[in-house]
């Protein structure tokens, strides 16, 4: 036994390994493996710092170099289909972040704006390479879709068949991004859009791209809308929200819904009531998020909205993710020298465990549909 193997943290390093290669060897992983989902460690105290850190840790340990797999989406969808990550759960990595959520409200008015300075204005140039022509940054509808702009133009007809989108209409976009959306109903269906985003290079590309369409692009926090629309459409845009802010949106929803309009709220699900993100997500990729549950829609927007219909398509994500990366890891040569290869890898972690957590069914994509008082003689379900 040399001297690392005899001092403490050779033993804790040591103690962590077989800690690790038991819970992997259950998804049939091995460490230094040849399989596609196997991984290689090129530093030995990736271990301990994933079992102090959990998920935080191992996140981190990926951008640092300390190991990689040649397949981080089947590595992590093994992973998650046997929720392995339970294990990683209880650790001081997730202590900050269940106070924050816990105590405060991360998601008030005067922190609207953090994810889209964090997130959404990284830089244009990096979205204009990884999604489709129109920017559409949520999941895609791929039932009859061969590609990726297919999947996107058929989930936003999807959306404006089921609520009924005629001419004339008033639209409410909350959380509308890039205008994409926003210009679809326009020009596809002749309706007037009023289009929300806590993004400034988002609000100000939309502009651009909706230049003679009947469509108002604010930089405003859906808190602060007023009005009335016939229809209102948030698009990928809740998980910002927060578990303390549910109720409020949903009274912002039906408070600026005519009496016979339609709502369809598009977002992630979750299939457990939570009230944080993940660590490594929340400093990352999506500071103050958190994804929804079935339970938490539906007590936010009891006594004030009626559900009309409830859509999964979940399994979706995992395709339109895959494609996103794709686009990202072709279009990589272009954005390295401003980029640098450590934001390349943590966007590729970022996706790629995405994708291998839809894939495992762990976290879903609805689309739900509400009324105000409930339609008239009910609601006719549109075939998809």
């Amino acid at each position: 036994m040399d001297q690392d193997q005899r001092s403490p943290t050779g033993r804790k390093n040591g103690w962590a390994k077989n800690w690790a290669a038991k819970l992997l060897g259950q998804a049939q992983i091995t460490i230094d493996g040849n399989k596609p989902w196997d991984i290689t460690v090129h530093n030995d105290a990736l271990y301990w710092r994933v079992f102090r850190y959990g998920s935080l840790g191992l996140g981190e340990a990926y951008m640092d170099g300390w190991w990689d797999s040649p397949s981080l989406d089947q590595f992590f969808y093994k992973i998650l289909s046997l929720r392995l990550d339970d294990s990683l759960r209880l650790n001081l990595g997730m202590l900050p972040e269940w106070l924050y959520t816990h105590l405060l409200n991360p998601q008030t008015k005067s922190h609207a704006f953090v994810v889209g300075e964090k997130h959404y204005d990284i830089g244009n140039d990096l979205y204009e390479v990884m999604l489709d022509s129109e920017l559409i940054y949520s999941c895609g509808f791929w039932k009859n879709a061969k590609n990726l702009q297919e999947a996107q133009e058929a989930k936003m007809d999807l959306i404006c068949r089921k609520i009924g989108l005629k001419p004339g209409h008033k639209v409410l976009d909350i959380g509308g991004g890039w205008g994409g959306f926003s210009k679809f109903m326009a020009k596809r269906y002749g309706a007037k859009v009023t289009m929300l985003t806590i993004s400034r290079q988002q609000a100000e590309l939309a502009k651009i791209r909706c230049q003679g369409l009947h469509v108002d692009v604010r930089l405003q926090d859906y808190r602060d809308i007023d009005g009335k629309f016939d229809r209102v459409v948030s698009v990928g845009m809740f998980e910002h929200v927060g578990v303390k802010n549910y109720r409020n949106f949903m009274e912002v929803a039906a408070r600026c819904l005519s009496d016979d309009g339609l709502f369809l709220l598009h977002t992630i699900g979750s299939e457990l009531s939570e009230f944080g993100t993940d660590p490594w997500f929340a400093k990352y990729i999506f500071p103050n998020s958190m994804l929804p549950s079935v339970a938490q829609i539906g007590k936010a927007a009891e006594g004030l909205l009626v559900s009309e219909d409830w859509h999964n398509f979940g399994a979706d994500y995992d395709k339109t993710l895959m494609a996103w990366f794709a686009n990202f890891n072709a279009a990589w040569p272009t954005l390295e020298a401003k980029y640098g290869q450590r934001f390349y890898r943590m966007w590729k972690y970022y996706l790629l465990i995405c994708a291998g957590n839809f894939r495992a069914r762990r976290a879903q994509l609805w689309q739900i549909v509400l009324s105000k008082r409930g339609v008239k003689g009910g609601y006719q379900r549109i075939c998809e």
